[in-house]
Parts: C-alpha cells; structure tokens; sequence
C-alpha cells in the first residue's frame, strides 16, 4: 500500500502548481486566448455564410491578397538584400549615412504613406498640375495617367514601407561574414556579380528569409492602406462582413483563413532557415573590407541606394510636412489634442502592461518547477504574427458578451446600471495592444535575463531574499535598459496600430492612428498632416533605438 500511495502522490505532486507557474500559465492563456476565440466563432457561428463566402467575394479577397503578398516579398527581399549587399561590400560617396537613413522608412506607416502619394500624384497634385503646364494640356482627356489608387500602387507603396525589414537583417548577416571567404572567392576568379550569388546570398539566406517573412505578413496585416487604394483584401473583407454586413461570424472565417496564411508564412520561414545551417570555421574571423568605388559605379551604386529611402520615406515625409507647415491652425484643434491624450494613455498603458507581463512570465518559467508554462511560452508569440483586425475579432465578441452578463447580474442585483465597463471604454484597446505586441516585450526581456549570469540571483537567494526579491533587487537593476527599449519599441507599435483601433474604439474616441485615417477618408489631407506627423515622430525614436543596436 505504500509503494501505491507513493506512485498515486508522486504525479499529484508534479502536477501541482506553484505561484510562478500559474502566473505564468494565466499570462500565457490572456494572450493565447483571442486567436482560440477566433478559431472557435469560425467554426461555430451564429449564420453560417462560408458557402455564400466560397462562392462569392472570398476568391477575391483571397487572390487579391496573395498577388499582393508575394509581390511585396519579392520587392522586398531584391531590394533590402541589394542594399545590405552594397552598403557592405562597398565604400561610396554617401555610403555612410545612407546606411542609418535606409532605416528611416520604418518610422512612416504605410497608410500615411498612401495618402501622401496619392496627394503627390493626383489630378490635383504637382506632378500633373506640371505635366499639364509644361505641355500645354487643359484637362484629363489630353493625356493619359497611369490609375493611382490601384493594386499596383498599394504594392509600390508597401514596399516602400517594408523593405528596411529585409535590408536590417540582411546587412547584419553580411556584416557576420568573414572577409577571408570573398578574398578567396576573388583570387578564384569570381567577379562581383559571382561573390554575391555564390557566395554571400546564400550565407545570408535565412536572415533574408527572415526579413521577407515579416514583411510578407505587414503586408497581409494592412488595411490603411489597401482600404485607401480600393484594393480588396483578406483584412477589408473582415472589416466589409463584420460592419457592413453585421456578421460577425463570416468576419471569424475570414480571419482564420488569415491566420492559416500567417502560420503559413512562419512555417516557410522557419523550414527555410532550418535547411540552411552554417558555421564560422573559426573564433576570430576577419571582418569583410568594404571595396572602395570610384565614377560611375559609384554614382550607380549611390542611385541605387537613395531610390529606395526618396520613395520610402524624402516622398511620404515631405508631402505631409508641407501640409502641416501650410495649416498651422490644424496643429490647435480640440480633435487632435483629445487623440494624442488618447493615443498616450492607451499605448503608454499597453506598454506597461505588456512589458510588466513579460517580465512576470519570463522570470517565471525560469522559477516554475513546472515545465508546463516553458512549453506555453513560445504561443505567446503568436499574437505579433496576428493582424490586429483578426485579434479584434477575437476579442471584441467574448468581451462584448461577458460585459453585457456582468452588466445585468449587476444591474439584477442592485438594480444599478454600469453599462459595459471593458467594451465601452479602452481597456479593449489595451488588451489587443498587449496581445499584438507581447512578442515584442517577451523577446526583449528573456534575451536581457539570459544576459545575467545564474550565480548572481543565487547569491541572493543564499542570503535570504525571496524570489520577487531577487526579480527586483537583482535582475531588474540589470536589465533596466532593456525594459526601458521594450516599453518604448510596445509604445511605438501601439501608436501606428490602426485595424485593431478601429474595430475596438469606443464611440466617438480617436487615436492619432484613427484620426489620420478618418481625415485622411475624407480628402481632408491638411487635417490628417499633424496627427501623421507627430505618428511619425514617434516611430522615428524606434528607429533611432535599431540604429543604435545594429552600429
């Protein structure tokens, strides 16, 4: 009987849970839980309109976004690849800042980027307000202009926007390379076409996979943009079922056929870097010597690298500066201030919650004497891949269901109405924002942890300090740094968001992302110029902190 106790106890005991592990484990499920919420309404709707979907608008939407998807990731990888190579490999007048500047791109989302080339190129715009002055045209009918708001223009614009994803990954693969590799290469009689193809491409394959992989699913998180353009797309069509069609089922379907392309995408991503497996022969590598260019190649080489960065970001930067410049009264509108208060108390609440949550359940899985929450760990990093639309989905149904029980169980009970207390106020906002982007903070903070030798926190736990203890006294201190990039990098992302915004806002609450959008849907460029300014800004201060990490 007591070799039975012991082996009926013995699991129990492994099953039981301490607080790290269950608050590890709840974190984990908070994020998790609105990707199954999706999943689950899609597979149990309400109206069933998948047939009415198959056969109608969801082969469009579907086509429509593939086409675009693989186009940009294309574009993409040729041209942040070429970038990184020449920026690399080679020394040419400008070479020095155009590195940092190719980085700039990333401060400027590609909504904001949209409405400002279709400002430029517009009937209205300078481009063909000049074409016709300097030959003579009167009207449309004189000429033909190629369509602006089209699928061709939303791939050039997401492009534009994209590719420093690729081109920072790339660069930092071809900056690992060793320098010894080309000299043989050469000495071979490789030329550099040949260096590049034979040689540095597929050493630097998995980072470039890597890169295009997320660019690929930027692009198929997108709405500003191709809603601007007309085009089609996997997340309008969320937006089109749910809130023109009231069906919030059909708007589930949709996101998971999104989410089945999302998973798809990282699938690729991660075969094609798990074929691919090199090593450094030795410890210390000689580092790559870049070619110095002189005349013609170098100005080819210059060319090359500032088309990019003009089309990026001198273009869309420049069109909503001059708008801003020219109505200064914009710049004190009761509108805009409300945004930016909004924008900060919910992206500053996001980020705390986020950052303080990855904290909890990094330290955590490292405290649990459960494997449970380590093995939980890596489906937190889901949410990133998942475009906010289809996190609203999965948020806005469960929340709006469980504050409306509330609500009347309060209301049965004391006979007070409280109304709806998380759906009616930004604490639906926050919680997609954390989900969104708690990749971002987990990443952040286990790297930094990782980063503190064991034997210190040993130490103080020698000494008497509790486990919170020593999160606090010891790896806090320590990682200061990089708690302060991951509240900054969350802040950021929070701002740009505009799908999950849109959908989970209250009445009449705006955030800088949402007012560009509504002002912008308007043809009202001049009042979308400010709040896509101070957007800007805000993204250039995570681009200032990737260029400080990758000198």
């Amino acid at each position: 009987m007591t070799e039975q106790n012991a082996q009926v106890t013995a699991p129990r005991r492994r099953l039981r849970l301490d607080p790290w592990s269950a608050g590890a484990l709840l974190i984990a499920a908070l994020v998790v839980l609105p990707i199954l919420s999706v999943v689950w309404i899609a597979f149990n709707p309400t109206e069933n309109i998948w047939p009415h979907l198959l056969s109608t608008t969801l082969p469009r939407y579907l086509g429509n976004t593939l086409v675009l998807t693989l186009a940009v990731g294309a574009i993409c990888a040729a041209t942040g690849t070429v970038l990184a190579w020449l920026m690399t490999m080679y020394r040419f007048p400008g070479s020095g800042i155009l590195q940092w500047l190719n980085l700039l791109p990333l401060a400027i989302p590609a909504y904001v980027g949209a409405y400002a080339l279709v400002d430029f190129l517009e009937y209205a715009g300078p481009v063909q307000t000049g074409l016709r002055g300097l030959f003579g045209w009167q009207s449309a009918r004189d000429y033909r202009f190629p369509e602006i708001r089209s699928l061709g223009a939303a791939i050039v614009v997401l492009s534009g926007a994209l590719y420093p994803y690729v081109y920072l990954m790339a660069r930092a693969a071809f900056r690992e390379q060793s320098g010894g590799t080309f000299e043989v290469a050469r000495a071979l009689g490789a030329g550099p076409l040949r260096r590049f193809w034979r040689v540095g491409l597929p050493l630097a394959r998995p980072a470039v996979a890597a890169g295009t992989a997320i660019a690929m699913m930027e692009t198929v998180s997108d709405f500003g943009t191709v809603d601007y353009f007309a085009v089609q797309t996997l997340t309008t069509g969320i937006f089109s079922t749910w809130l023109q069609a009231g069906n919030a089922g059909g708007a589930a379907q949709i996101a998971s056929v999104i989410l089945v392309l999302i998973f798809a995408l990282v699938a690729l991503e991660k075969v094609g870097r798990r074929k691919s497996k090199f090593y450094r022969m030795s410890r210390s590598q000689r580092p790559v010597e870049a070619i110095p260019l002189t005349g013609a190649p170098a100005a080819l080489a210059l060319a090359v690298c500032v088309f990019p960065f003009a089309l990026g970001f001198v273009l869309p930067g420049g069109v909503i500066l001059s708008h801003a410049l020219d109505n200064p009264g914009f710049w004190v509108d009761r509108g805009l201030l409300r945004a930016l208060t909004n924008t900060l108390v919910v992206g500053g609440s996001a980020a705390v919650l986020t950052v303080g949550a990855a904290l909890f359940l990094v330290y955590g899985v490292r405290m649990a004497r459960s494997p449970l929450p380590r093995a939980l760990m890596p489906l937190t990093t889901i949410g990133y891949a998942a475009p906010g639309a289809v996190l609203a989905v999965g948020l806005l149904i469960p929340l709006a269901a469980t504050d409306n029980a509330v609500a009347d169980m309060v209301e049965a009970t004391t006979g007070v109405d409280i109304g709806l207390v998380m759906t009616g106020s930004a604490f639906a906002i926050i919680y997609a924002y954390a989900v969104r982007f708690f990749a971002i903070a987990q990443g952040a903070t286990d790297a930094a942890m990782g980063r503190v030798s064991p034997s210190l926190p040993m130490a103080a736990r020698s000494l008497g300090r509790t486990a919170g203890g020593a999160l606090r006294d010891v790896y806090v201190p320590l990682i200061r740094g990089s708690v302060g990039t991951a509240l900054l990098l969350v802040f950021v992302d929070c701002v740009k968001e505009l799908p999950a915004t849109l959908l989970l806002r209250p009445f009449n609450y705006n955030t800088l992302a949402t007012r560009v959008y509504e002002k912008a849907s308007l043809e009202r460029i001049g009042e979308a110029a400010p709040p896509a300014l101070l957007v800007v800004a805000v993204g250039l201060l995570a681009v200032g902190l990737l260029a400080r990490a990758n000198r």
